[in-house]
């Protein structure tokens, strides 16, 4: 488990996508670095370990080294539940 939180962590397409995320839901700062800072707290707030290890265990048509990059895996829905709320109480700057 804590493996694959790692992985998610470091991965550039998650972080990417967690950005561009930020960036669609009216984040006025740097959304790159807002991801960054928060992916930690993203990855733990969320229950994608399971959909990460499943993914990484089977191939699909889909594959690309970056799990992180693969919207079948991380959909776009469940960076937004958890994105969405955190912009939310973010002190505008």
């Amino acid at each position: 488990m804590y493996t694959s939180i790692v992985e998610m962590v470091a991965s550039t397409g998650l972080i990417l996508r967690v950005a561009a995320c930020a960036a669609d839901e009216g984040y006025t700062g740097d959304p790159d670095l807002w991801a960054r800072q928060h992916m930690w707290q993203v990855v733990s707030a969320a229950d994608w370990v399971a959909a990460w290890d499943s993914a990484r265990a089977n191939s699909s048509l889909n594959w690309n080294p970056d799990t992180g990059a693969r919207d079948d895996v991380i959909t776009d829905g469940m960076i937004l539940s958890v994105v969405q709320p955190m912009i939310a109480t973010e002190p505008a700057e």
